[in-house]
């Protein structure tokens, strides 16, 4: 092969390049879709989170329950500790036998109730607050592995075409057409490669490993091979996008839940003020000859006012804290939500400029010096320094593809809105 048909097949290679090649693989690609599902069956932080909503669901009725009654029985002796002294002789000794039950306040019960239920709530949002986070790690593993298997195969194309550069830089060197120092530093770029290859296998083994526990798969199962990675255009508005945080954002949905817990814990607080009742009743057997004797107690607990206005105070406290735990989470929510607005937007202009204007131009460069090269009218050092230029600048579409996608992902738990 001549030094022009071997940059002439350089030149195909490098048009292989500019499509953005993914690396290949031996398994079909996963909709990231089909993980989320897999995630929310099997995940264990999820079903853990779950398991606490039912215990939780079952507080309520414990709480509204009565007080457990009580069985009493009683041996009154007369004259001597002995058991049943005087039973037969005295009308004073008996044995007696009786019920007593503790009655709350009425509405202590349900109030009680009331905040068992309203945490059973929070809890049921926390829920989905762990399902939110487990979804956004997985998009974010997803993306950052379809980032790293499309760079992947840029990498591996581009050492491909630099291996026949070196080989004609080298045939040009020998019949004295160009420089030791052209292929030493063709080399040298081709080390970088290797390199930088060598790290993106090791970034896909750690995402790899961090996605299956979040499945709550065997970390020897085989590897997961995701969808080509494609921008995806950002269809809402600023405003549309902070609206959504008002009404589905599932943090402040556990806020909102807090609330209305504290509110029921002030109102059962409250009603603690109230005093609570014991009713009783004993049957007392003398002997025969006597007559038998019938007791009813009625008992008023009075609860000390210290105390309870502590509680009412304690409980108006804590709703203080989570109205204003819930401002500051808004306030949070809505600027993470403007800030990946804008990064959405900035990365879009950006995908635009490298697509239609900076990639497609350094191409075009880099042909032109490619055959000028061939035909002894360009040094090497402007081909190697075009080819760095155009696969830093692929590498770079990239690396904002995935950093675009990554925001709509964010967007998406915040919002709770379906974006990509």
């Amino acid at each position: 092969m001549n030094v022009v048909s071997s940059l002439t097949a350089a030149l195909l290679l490098a048009a292989a390049v500019s499509a953005f090649g993914q690396a290949p693989v031996t398994s079909p690609p996963i909709p990231l879709s089909a993980l989320l599902a897999e995630a929310q069956a099997n995940n264990p932080q999820i079903s853990a989170a779950n398991h606490g909503v039912r215990a939780a669901r079952q507080v309520a009725p414990q709480m509204t329950t009565l007080p457990d009654p009580k069985l009493t029985y009683q041996q009154f002796g007369v004259g001597s500790p002995k058991p049943f002294a005087g039973y037969t002789n005295s009308d004073f000794a008996y044995v007696g036998i009786g019920a007593s039950q503790e009655l709350p306040y009425p509405g202590k019960l349900r109030l009680r109730g009331e905040v068992a239920e309203r945490d059973a709530d929070t809890k049921q949002a926390e829920v989905t607050v762990t399902e939110t986070s487990i979804a956004d790690a997985i998009k974010a593993d997803y993306l950052q592995l379809a980032y790293l298997q499309q760079t992947l195969g840029i990498l591996q194309q581009s050492k491909a075409v630099l291996d026949q550069l070196i080989h004609d830089a080298t045939i040009h060197y020998q019949v004295g057409q160009g420089m030791q120092q052209d292929v030493l530093q063709a080399q040298v770029d081709r080390t970088r490669i290797v390199r930088e290859i060598t790290m993106q296998y090791e970034q896909m083994g750690q995402a790899q490993a961090h996605l299956k526990s979040l499945l709550n798969r065997a970390q020897g199962s085989p590897d997961i091979v995701t969808q080509d990675l494609v921008e995806t255009p950002l269809q809402r508005t600023s405003d549309e996008l902070l609206a959504a945080v008002r009404q589905n954002n599932p943090q402040l949905r556990v806020d909102a839940s807090a609330i209305q817990k504290q509110e029921a814990q002030l109102a059962s607080a409250k009603r603690e003020g109230k005093p609570d009742f014991d009713l009783g009743y004993m049957y007392q057997n003398t002997d025969r000859k006597y007559r038998d004797y019938y007791m009813f107690t009625f008992d008023v607990r009075f609860p000390r006012r210290k105390r309870v206005n502590a509680e009412i105070s304690e409980a108006a406290e804590k709703r203080a804290e989570s109205q204003a735990t819930l401002d500051a989470h808004l306030q949070q929510q809505l600027a993470e939500v403007q800030q990946e607005y804008v990064k959405a937007t900035s990365d879009e202009e950006l995908l635009k400029e490298y697509r239609e204007g900076l990639i497609p131009q350094s191409d075009a460069a880099y042909r032109a010096t490619l055959n000028s090269y061939a035909s002894n009218r360009e040094e090497f050092v402007h081909v190697l320094l075009y080819f760095t230029d155009i696969l830093n600048l692929k590498l770079e579409y990239a690396q904002t593809l995935e950093d675009h996608e990554a925001a709509l992902a964010h967007l998406e738990s915040l919002t709770g809105a379906t974006l990509r």
